[in-house]
């Protein structure tokens, strides 16, 4: 029986010198009285074969951006560089792409076609000339594969190791024989997520002509970094094994993965496997003692407890069985053990569960008026209570001299809190209203009111620091909406008919690490959206950034959906207790930020809808099951 083991010992050193570059090319640029110049010399660390020194310099890419990551200034190839780039006085960042991915359909996966990238950040000051040089070192992530003469002997002709990206994409690996052994491959990768390369060893034993296929992971692999891999075929304690050597020799990192026969007991689970009210758990089983898989349980209880829960166990692997522990409370210690045939098998492991936190005001209960004004804000800076004397919750109206103006500055409150409540003793109802045949919609959402725009539209800046990974929202609504009476705009792929087309509730979740500097909002609340302009719109379905996400619809007629599921017809006028599950796309990052946004109209980014719908909500729980 064989099962893959990792230990890893890491180690980094960087090392930059002039000897390594085998070719550099500078432009300089005349400086004209009063303005600011750069003149670029670019780099390249050691020739490629398939593209000569030349041609890999001419067609190298060169990206000129704002200093605070805000936007691409300046796009060339470093051929047509202008003699002279006069930028103003500010701070920059140059980022140099050259070989391979400099092409318009590179290669993923290559022999000879190298790749590199450079960067570098610089000030611009008038009236001088500023220096810069890039330094652009390879970028790929880079394979070296060695067979050992172990397995030559012990394998008939024709064994291969393929490793790649994706091993069964032939564009996206490379496939290692005897006549590849010791030569580097070469593979462009995605860095920002968290790549990985695959292998697998296929052959067919000599002694008895029967197949050899095992498969694995080099996780997290990094650009520029060289993974040099061994393979060996040896005969441990009379079973058959094979060890990988895996040296990471650009920045060194030794990795061993060794297949040996298998030690029954728990194996560790990852820190990210551990939620608030589940947990994710692995075990080694030896099948040649263990056979039956029905047999294979874990058992688990609080440490403080005495009473042990069991949850079954799953097969996934020759010899690798998983469980998932659930109902589990959040912030406590957790121990776990293995049981085959009622009989606990190895040692005991624990771990603690994530933290549960609630939403602040999830029941709306902390508000206070507007300085001087009529309508309200969702906090009361007097109440006492922490999770109520600032800001989470915000909403079209604005806040005024406490903040920046919004639909009330022009009459026009879209959203106030309501006596009818299920908890507590208010609820708040998001209102649409018009003016001069424009609609508003109300809302209240996790973020804070940016700004008006004009008289035809807003900014909104959405999302609240949140490091918690919940299951769903659970929350009250009621909704009373008609026919949707005012047409501007809609999605697109959307029909909707004025006057017949029923407006819709809507209520939206996600959380996500989404960063201010690329969705322009701030650092507490990073996503801003203006309504003016659908090009800041998110479809958080699709958004890289966005962990997890669910949706709730209510339309006036009284049909509802859940992520997109079946539709279900209910009493919308009436008070009930929805859930919307969070579907996750990423089940390894942590958020970084919460969005809870809730509208009267579906449409009202677009400035569609029923200008008379109301949306009462109140109680938002989050569920960490």
């Amino acid at each position: 029986m064989l099962v893959m083991k990792i230990n890893n010992i890491i180690k980094y050193f960087v090392a930059v010198l002039p000897v390594l570059f085998a070719s550099c090319n500078q432009r300089s640029v005349v400086l004209s009285d009063g303005e600011g110049s750069v003149s670029l010399s670019l780099c390249v660390a050691s020739q490629t074969k398939a593209m000569s020194q030349d041609e890999l310099l001419s067609q190298a890419n060169v990206n000129i951006y704002k200093g605070d990551f805000s936007g691409l200034i300046r796009s060339y190839k470093y051929s047509e560089i202008p003699s002279a780039i006069y930028l103003p006085a500010e701070s920059y960042r140059v980022d140099v792409t050259a070989g391979e991915a400099a092409k318009v359909s590179p290669v993923k996966a290559s022999w000879d076609s190298k790749s590199y990238f450079g960067s570098n950040s610089f000030e611009i000051i008038a009236g001088q000339n500023t220096s810069v040089q890039v330094l652009a070192g390879v970028s790929n992530v880079v394979s070296v594969v060695s067979f050992d003469p172990t397995v030559a002997e012990n394998f008939n002709e024709g064994f291969t190791f393929t490793v790649g990206t994706d091993i069964e994409d032939s564009a996206s690996s490379l496939v290692y024989d005897l006549s590849r052994s010791a030569q580097e491959g070469y593979f462009i990768v995605d860095s920002e997520m968290e790549p990985s390369l695959k292998w697998r060893f296929s052959g067919t034993l000599a002694n008895d002509g029967s197949s050899f296929v095992r498969e694995g992971v080099i996780p997290d692999v990094e650009c520029g970094k060289a993974y040099r891999t061994t393979v060996r075929y040896t005969v441990k304690d009379g079973e058959l094994s094979m060890d990988l050597m895996v040296d990471y020799s650009t920045e060194v990192v030794e990795d061993m993965v060794v297949f040996e026969p298998v030690s029954t007991g728990l194996s560790q689970s990852r820190v990210y496997e551990i939620w608030a009210g589940r947990a994710y758990v692995h075990a080694d089983v030896d099948e040649s003692e263990y056979s039956d898989p029905s047999l294979i349980k874990f058992s688990y209880k609080a440490s403080h407890d005495s009473q042990w829960q069991v949850a079954d166990a799953t097969r996934v692997a020759e010899g690798l069985y998983d469980g998932v522990l659930t109902g589990l409370v959040p912030s406590t210690e957790y121990e776990y053990r293995l049981v085959i045939d009622g009989q606990t098998v190895g040692e005991s492991l624990s771990f603690t569960t994530d933290e549960a936190p609630a939403l602040p005001n999830h029941s709306f209960e902390y508000i206070s008026l507007v300085s001087g004004k009529s309508y309200y804000k969702w906090y009361d800076p007097s109440c006492g209570v922490p999770e109520g004397e600032t800001m989470f919750w915000g909403s079209g109206n604005g806040e005024g001299s406490e903040g920046v103006n919004g639909s009330a500055s022009m009459g026009i409150v879209i959203t106030a809190p309501s006596e009818d409540a299920v908890d507590g003793n208010y609820s708040v109802c998001a209102q649409s209203s018009s003016l001069i045949g424009i609609l508003a919609a109300g809302n209240i959402f996790t973020g804070q009111f940016a700004g008006l725009e004009g008289t035809s539209g807003g900014k909104v800046n959405f999302g609240r620091p949140w490091t918690s990974r919940p299951t769903a929202l659970r929350i009250w609504v009621k909704y009373n909406a008609g026919q949707i009476n005012i047409v501007k705009n809609v999605p697109e792929g959307v029909t909707v008919e004025k006057n017949v087309t029923y407006d819709c509730a809507n209520i939206q979740v996600a959380i996500g690490t989404w960063n201010y500097r690329q969705y322009g909002g701030t650092k507490d609340s990073p996503v801003h959206i203006n309504t003016t302009n659908s090009a800041t719109f998110v479809d958080f379905t699709t958004d890289a950034s966005t962990i997890a996400y669910g949706e709730y619809t209510l339309s006036g007629d009284g049909y509802e959906k859940i992520n997109g599921g079946d539709t279900s017809q209910v009493n919308p006028g009436e008070w009930r207790q929805i859930t919307i599950p969070l579907e996750y796309r990423n089940m390894t990052d942590y958020p970084t930020h919460i969005i809870i946004s809730c509208a009267s109209s579906i449409y009202g980014n677009y400035f569609t809808g029923c200008d008379s719908a109301k949306l009462y909500l109140d109680n938002a729980e989050l569920i960490y099951e």
